[in-house]
């Protein structure tokens, strides 16, 4: 049962240590998408004229993307 409880708990640490792993997915996925964001909005802005609410848009998808960077570091 030792051997068991043990490999069990190698287990729960493993999938500890990959959480930051997928983080780190979801943070390249998020600035991404901030990068496609700042191209359809720039693109938008070139083709119909500037519109306020996109660019509040992508300045807070931009600032959520930061944070995201700022936490993945701790």
């Amino acid at each position: 049962m030792g051997a068991l409880s043990g490999t069990m708990e190698g287990t729960v640490y493993e999938e500890g240590v990959a959480m930051p792993g997928s983080t780190d997915g979801s943070t390249k996925a998020m600035g991404a998408l901030t990068i496609g964001g700042l191209v359809v909005v720039t693109a938008y802005t070139v083709a119909l004229g500037s519109n306020g609410w996109l660019w509040f848009g992508w300045v807070l998808l931009g600032l959520i993307t930061l944070g995201m960077l700022a936490t993945r570091s701790t």
